[in-house]
């Protein structure tokens, strides 16, 4: 797999969201399928691995650090402290002690002595960016983390938290159907030099499958509770699939990898980590990076789907109260 860099890491450039596993998009694989779906990964070339605290209220730490340490030496291993789940709920938490408690539940959890890429999950806004960063650098300076990230930040806030500590890395939902990241992170990122992590990539399955429908998702998928998967938007939505999936097919390559093609060629310092829970599908998108796209039919694809005819926000307005991205008017 081609590779390219965060901070002092190098990585494929198609890394793995590992969230599918433990969390999110109804009842998870057993732990042996996704043990399954881990060193198929590494079998591909995949060096980036991506997991949380909050991801199945740590279960997906406990899944991905056992299976992952007989090659520790040879990947990139990511988490993120700030939320996590506590008696059942989801808890937003920035304070130094709160996140020196989380990285040492995540070390024990992954199995594993220090974490290459730990990530701010969410910014606490009632503690100020500086203290909660503040505490990552000790993280840094005692060994037990070797790069600091942050996940769904504004550019200020990315600039505040870099005038601490070398910030290496921003992970921001982006894809054609989110172009938030547009606005300002990106160019922000460039000019500190960090990587930024694209999760989402194929818009939680929406640029992957034409025949998407969200009367077939189970009951606990988290995609229920997100407008753009709710009438009246999803209709709206469902209406550019099947010119986008004519674009992929003039490309030679199917809507999925296409979407993920195009966030790569967005600019060198972007990376992509889609999650799957399917083996036929973790072979599809790591053939994306083999993917060449012509100007013409990412012009085309821009053109058909954008902030200006994607139907509905991202997230409810009680979720978008909690972060700090940048949003179009």
């Amino acid at each position: 797999m081609k590779t390219r860099n965060i901070g002092d890491f190098r990585v494929g450039e198609i890394g793995l969201g590992c969230m599918n596993l433990s969390h999110a998009y109804g009842v998870p694989p057993a732990p042996a399928e996704g043990v399954k779906i881990l060193h198929k990964a590494l079998d591909l070339g995949v060096t980036h691995f991506d997991s949380a605290a909050l991801y199945g209220f740590g279960r997906n730490e406990e899944l991905v650090g056992p299976a992952l340490k007989p090659r520790r030496d040879r990947i990139i291993l990511v988490s993120k402290c700030g939320m996590q789940g506590i008696d059942g709920k989801r808890v937003i938490d920035g304070r130094p002690e709160t996140l020196r408690k989380s990285l040492e539940e995540s070390l024990r959890r992954l199995q594993t002595d220090y974490i290459d890429l730990y990530y701010l999950h969410r910014w606490d806004k009632s503690i100020p960016i500086e203290e909660s960063i503040g505490e990552m650098a000790r993280m840094v300076e005692a060994g037990k983390v070797r790069a600091i990230g942050l996940s769904e930040v504004s550019a200020t806030t990315l600039r505040r938290a870099h005038g601490v500590h070398p910030i290496k890395a921003v992970q921001t939902e982006y894809s054609l159907w989110t172009r938030n990241p547009e606005i300002a992170i990106l160019q922000a990122c460039r000019e500190i030099g960090a990587a930024f992590v694209a999760f989402s990539p194929l818009a939680r399955g929406f640029l992957a499958d034409v025949a998407l429908n969200p009367r077939n998702f189970p009951d606990k998928d988290i995609r229920h509770g997100m407008p753009r998967f709710q009438e009246p938007h999803f209709s709206r939505n469902a209406e550019l699939l099947t010119a986008y999936a004519d674009i992929a097919a003039e490309a030679g390559c199917t809507p999925a990898q296409f979407a993920l093609a195009w966030l790569l060629h967005k600019a060198p310092y972007v990376h992509v980590i889609p999650g799957t829970t399917s083996l036929a599908h973790l072979q599809e998108n790591c053939a994306a990076c083999d993917i060449q796209l012509n100007e013409d039919l990412i012009a085309r694809a821009e053109r058909l789907i954008n902030q200006q005819s994607v139907s509905g926000p991202r997230y409810p307005a009680a979720t978008q109260a909690e972060i700090d991205t940048e949003v179009f008017d």
